[in-house]
């Protein structure tokens, strides 16, 4: 039989994922309050595990604590944009250029990615097609095969979807710019150009930097 304190850890971490993959990358989501109720009524716990969660995302500076009224969606700031891009970059940049000189660039596996974003289409499939932008990504830094890297990229993972996300929805065609976007950066790493590599992936970021800022 399973004790009081594990389920109630059990339901914080999945109240802590629900709300991390779902409720905050929901562009409808950002600068809202959040219902502790409703949330404990949509993934089946107590207002228990939903008040820990929340604490634990502010921690992590994803939702703001207000007195008297509750947690709000906090929007991504365009200087953390700024900086969320500019991480990105250090750590992508890095990972292809690694990958090559290391001749592990994993150039199949990046494809068959790319050709999965290729078939999500429209605002009901942006999600879902954003989720797979950031496999495209993690994977090629998982290339370098640096685990703490990997977990240290992976905390992006909540922020950049919901860039991701915000900037499909900011632009008309972005998806599309997305796929030749990802299109450079897998023939440069195919080609084993670090430099090209680099360059797509500056242009990739700054591209969705462009638009997030633009609003």
């Amino acid at each position: 039989m399973r004790s009081l304190g594990a389920a109630v850890t059990s339901g914080r971490e999945k109240a802590y994922a629900y709300l991390k993959d779902s409720v905050l990358t929901d562009p409808a989501m950002q600068g809202a309050f959040l219902s502790e109720q409703d949330i404990a009524d949509r993934i089946g716990v107590s207002r228990t595990p939903i008040r820990e969660a929340l604490l634990l995302l502010a921690a992590e500076d994803l939702v703001e604590l207000v007195p008297k009224r509750g947690a709000r969606v906090a929007p991504l700031s365009g200087r953390e944009i700024s900086e969320l891009m500019e991480l990105r970059g250090i750590v992508e940049r890095y990972a292809a250029q690694q990958a090559i000189g290391a001749s592990t660039a994993p150039v199949r596996e990046l494809g068959e990615l790319l050709e999965r974003q290729r078939v999500l289409s429209g605002p009901s499939q942006a999600k879902e097609f954003i989720a797979v932008d950031h496999l495209f990504h993690a994977t090629l830094v998982s290339a370098v095969g640096n685990a703490l890297l990997d977990r240290h990229y992976d905390g992006l993972r909540s922020r950049q979807v919901r860039a991701g996300v915000v900037a499909l929805f900011n632009q008309r065609g972005r998806q599309e710019a997305v796929l030749d976007e990802h299109q450079a950066i897998l023939d440069a790493l195919a080609a084993g150009d670090a430099e090209a590599a680099c360059a797509a992936i500056d242009n990739h970021l700054g591209s969705t930097l462009k638009v997030l800022l633009a609003g």
